[in-house]
């Protein structure tokens, strides 16, 4: 099995950086990849980033791009987002997600991961 714990949410006003963690443990998925999602109150959930283990490649939601940087660093096992210029609209419940395969035409479907963590609230005050 996966483990994946988030660290990093927390309230923040609008305009403001928040950079989010995710540490995974109990196995390699050298070819895989890991996203992040997001759901916010009678709201379904929704793709936000992804990132490949092996060539770091990335893929980001329409309305996250230019705000949102996803990083991984292979050492730690751990994948980052940074999110900056946060608006209200960006709160929600953030999880992490993990999946064996790194195809880029399907990494913002949450179908094709396997493993989620628990999720980190971020909220966004005006």
């Amino acid at each position: 099995q996966v483990q994946l714990v988030e660290s990093g949410g927390g309230l923040v006003q609008a305009g403001g950086s928040l950079r989010l963690s995710c540490a995974a443990s109990g196995r390699t998925f050298s070819a895989g990849a890991m996203g992040w999602f997001r759901q916010a109150p009678v709201k379904e959930r929704e793709f936000v980033a992804a990132i490949t283990w092996s060539g770091g490649r990335t893929l980001y939601a329409d309305s996250v791009k230019g705000r949102f940087t996803i990083s991984r660093d292979n050492a730690k096992n751990t994948v980052y987002l940074q999110m900056n210029s946060l608006k209200p609209e960006d709160t929600a419940v953030y999880y992490c997600a993990a999946r064996s395969s790194g195809f880029e035409y399907n990494l913002s479907v949450d179908k094709f991961y396997a493993y989620w963590g628990q999720g980190t609230q971020v909220t966004i005050s005006s």
